[in-house]
C-alpha cells in the first residue's frame, strides 16, 4: 500500500532524541526551515519539504508566481570525472553528450536495456572531463558504476546540495546577491560561478517550474550559514521567502514538468512520455537504443482538465466506464481555477480532446478532457525571460 491515499499522508517532521534516521540526510539549510514547522519526504534519501506550518499551499503557488520562492531539494547531484567521462556519460544517456559544451546544462534521461525509463535530472559540464549530473530520485549511482567497468572515469558524491530560486524576482535576487552583478552571459541553461558574499559559488539557469528562476549549488567547503545569510538579505527587499513541494507541484503540473517514478517509470519510454524530443536516435550506441528505435512514438501521457474537481494521483481514467489510464499527478490550480493533472493512458490511441472521467480526491469520478501539456507558456518564454507573466490572485 503506497502511503499517500488522498486522505492520509506519511511524512518526516522532527522530534527530539536519536534514533533510526541512518540512512536520511538534511540539507545544509535545515537549520533555516526548522522554524517554519516543516514537513519533509525523503527523496534520495534526503529531506526536502512538502509544506510548512507557517503558510498554505496557496500562498506558496502565489510567492512563486508574484515574487520569488526558495526551495531547498532533494537533487542528488553525481561527479563523473576522468579522461573517459563524456564517453560513459554517452552511453548512459539518450542524448548526444559530446555536443554539451563545458559551461552548459543538458536534460539528462536515462534508459534500461528495453527502452524503459531509470531517471531524469540536469547534467552540467563543469569543465571538459568533469561533469556533475543533478538526478531526480532514482536508482543510477549504481547503474553508472557497473558501467564504467573497465573506463577511465571516476564516479564519485561529492556532497553537493542543490537550491532553488524560482519567481519573476529571481533574477533581481541573483544581481543583487552576486558580487559583481549578473554573469554575463547566463542564459537559458547555463552554468556559471559566481561571488555571493565573498564564496564563489555554482549556479545554474534552470528550475522545476517554469517561472524565470536559478539553481545554485552548495558544496561542503562553503560556510552554509553565512551564505544563506547573505542570500536570504539580497532577496529581502524583493519578497523572497521558502516554500514546499506542495506549492511547487501546481506549476510544474501546469507546466507539464514530469516527475520521475510517478509520471514515467520503468514500464514508460520517452516517447510513451512524450519526451522523444530528448532521444537522439542517430547518435552513436547507447543504452536502450535498439529498443526505442522499434518502439511506438506515439505518447501516451497528457494533461487533465478537471473543471470540477481535483485529481487524485493513482486514481482511474475511465471511459464508458472502462479503465484506459492512470492519473499521475492532480491538484487545483489557483490561476486556471480548475482541477488539473497529468494522465498515463493505456493506449497512444486517446488524444488531447478526448472526454474522460477522473478519479479525483472526493473519491467520485469527475467529467474531464485530455488536454496538451503545458497548459500554458506552451514556448517556455517564461524561463526564458522572453514573457512576463504575474497574474493577479484572485480575491
Amino acid at each position: 500500500m503506497r502511503s499517500s491515499d488522498g486522505k492520509m499522508r506519511d511524512l518526516v517532521t522532527g522530534q527530539p532524541g536519536a534514533g533510526w534516521d541512518y540512512s536520511q540526510t538534511r540539507h545544509p539549510y535545515h537549520f533555516v526551515e526548522r522554524p517554519k514547522g516543516p514537513h519533509y519526504c525523503v527523496y534520495n534519501r534526503r529531506h526536502m519539504a512538502v509544506c510548512f506550518d507557517d503558510h498554505s499551499t496557496e500562498d506558496g503557488y502565489w510567492l512563486l508566481r508574484q515574487k520569488a520562492a526558495v526551495l531547498h531539494t532533494g537533487e542528488w547531484p553525481l561527479q563523473f570525472e576522468g579522461p573517459e567521462a563524456e564517453k560513459l556519460l554517452d552511453k548512459l544517456f539518450t542524448k548526444d553528450i559530446t555536443r554539451l559544451k563545458a559551461g552548459r546544462c543538458g536534460y539528462g534521461l536515462a534508459c534500461y536495456e528495453n527502452g524503459g525509463l531509470i531517471v531524469d535530472g540536469i547534467l552540467l559540464r563543469l569543465e571538459q572531463d568533469r561533469f556533475w549530473y543533478a538526478q531526480a530520485d532514482g536508482d543510477f549511482y549504481s547503474w553508472a558504476k557497473a558501467h564504467a567497468t573497465g573506463m577511465n572515469v571516476s564516479i564519485s558524491d561529492p556532497d553537493v546540495f542543490v537550491s532553488q530560486v524560482q519567481g519573476p524576482n529571481a533574477l533581481k535576487i541573483l544581481e543583487a546577491a552576486s558580487d559583481t552583478g549578473l554573469p554575463d552571459p547566463f542564459g537559458y541553461f547555463a552554468i556559471a560561478k559566481v561571488p555571493l558574499g565573498g564564496q564563489d559559488v555554482v549556479i545554474t539557469r534552470t528550475g522545476y517550474t517554469n517561472e524565470l528562476g536559478w539553481e545554485f549549488y552548495t558544496e561542503p567547503h562553503h560556510d552554509a550559514d553565512a551564505l544563506w545569510a547573505h542570500l536570504e538579505a539580497a532577496g529581502k527587499e524583493f519578497g523572497m521567502e521558502i516554500f514546499g513541494l506542495d506549492a511547487m507541484n501546481i506549476r510544474r503540473i501546469e507546466a507539464g514538468i514530469l516527475n520521475a517514478g510517478s509520471d514515467f517509470n520503468e514500464t514508460t519510454t520517452p516517447y510513451d512520455a512524450g519526451l522523444g524530443r530528448f532521444v537522439d536516435k542517430d547518435k552513436g550506441e547507447f543504452i536502450g537504443k535498439a529498443a526505442l528505435a522499434r518502439a511506438s512514438k506515439e505518447p501516451r501521457l497528457h494533461g487533465i482538465k478537471c473543471v470540477d474537481g481535483e485529481p487524485l494521483i493513482n486514481a482511474a481514467i475511465e471511459i464508458d466506464g472502462a479503465r484506459t489510464g492512470t492519473v499521475t499527478a492532480g491538484a487545483v490550480s489557483p490561476h486556471l481555477g480548475h482541477g488539473i493533472g497529468i494522465a498515463l493512458m493505456d493506449s497512444a490511441e486517446y488524444k488531447p480532446g478526448t472526454p474522460v472521467h477522473a478519479g479525483c480526491r472526493d473519491g467520485s469520478m469527475k467529467q474531464a478532457e485530455l488536454v496538451a501539456l503545458p497548459f500554458y507558456d506552451k514556448r517556455a518564454e517564461i524561463p526564458r525571460g522572453e514573457r512576463i507573466d504575474i497574474p493577479e490572485r484572485p480575491d
